[in-house]
């Protein structure tokens, strides 16, 4: 392993493996990262995950380039701990998904011959599920496989492509719109009691809107973070324009925060 004693920046992964083994090491190393285990380190893998999504999304590549490198130290981290373990090793994780893109990539490594993008996505399925039965992994619901810790509007998404994929769909987004407007007027009809089953009725809402963005071929958690950044622009945009009047928005009315709102919105 790469010496550590005095380190300076490398290309090589041998030096980050390096540096993670020696934070790791009792009595020498960081006292953080040797109290943590796979289950306080998994939120941090979460939130680097979000933050390449949202260097990407103001494509910035510099930022992006940094992002990039905090996730990876967050697969060095966990193979380092499954290595402590004797379980596995970054070696180990590295050659297991090699061989995963070389299995399911016989269009590109083996005879299958060219392929279009659909048909890609329906070889990598099939190749999956073969996966697993040659495991003996017992055959599992339609619906199976995707993970509860995905955000919510992801996991619905998900959940919704699998069960398109075996015929549980509308064939037209105007059928889903169609089952937008039903679960407003459902939330409607709610209203009139203590709001709880009004709260249930939003989240059937929040489901169909994502099984829209699905049919439009958009992904909601991307277009939800469209607009939050649209939203916050614009909110900006009122609290500059009252600045300017020597106000603050707690100071405004309702109705002429929503005049700015249609101005900045304007101006867009």
């Amino acid at each position: 392993m790469t010496d550590v004693k005095s380190p300076t920046p490398s290309r090589d992964i041998d030096r980050l493996l390096a540096i993670m083994a020696a934070l790791r090491t009792p009595g020498t190393g960081c006292p953080w990262d040797l109290e943590q285990n796979f289950a306080t380190i998994a939120p941090y893998t979460l939130e680097e995950a979000y933050e390449v999504a949202d260097a990407i999304a103001r494509n910035d590549l510099a930022d992006l380039k940094d992002e990039l490198g905090d996730l990876l130290l967050q697969v060095v981290f966990h193979a380092r701990m499954a290595q402590e373990r004797g379980a596995f090793d970054f070696g180990d994780v590295v050659e297991a998904i090699a061989a995963k893109l070389i299995r399911r990539h016989p269009h590109v490594f083996g005879t299958a011959g060219s392929q279009t993008p659909q048909a890609v996505e329906g070889l990598w399925e099939r190749i999956k599920a073969e996966e697993k039965a040659a495991r003996g992994e017992p055959q599992q619901g339609a619906l199976a496989g995707v993970p509860v810790a995905l955000p919510a509007l992801t996991r619905a998404l998900k959940l919704q492509a699998k069960a398109g994929k075996v015929g549980f769909d509308w064939n037209d987004p105007r059928a889903v719109l169609r089952k937008i407007r039903e679960e407003t007027d459902e939330i409607e009809a709610a209203l009139d009691g203590d709001g709880t089953d009004a709260a249930a009725e939003v989240g059937d809402l929040l489901f169909a809107a994502v099984n829209l963005a699905r049919h439009l071929r958009a992904d909601p958690e991307a277009v939800l973070r469209q607009t939050n950044q649209k939203f916050e622009r614009r909110f900006a945009a009122i609290e500059q324009a009252l600045a300017g009047r020597g106000k603050k928005p707690q100071d405004a009315t309702l109705a002429e925060m929503d005049a700015l709102w249609d101005a900045a919105k304007a101006q867009e």
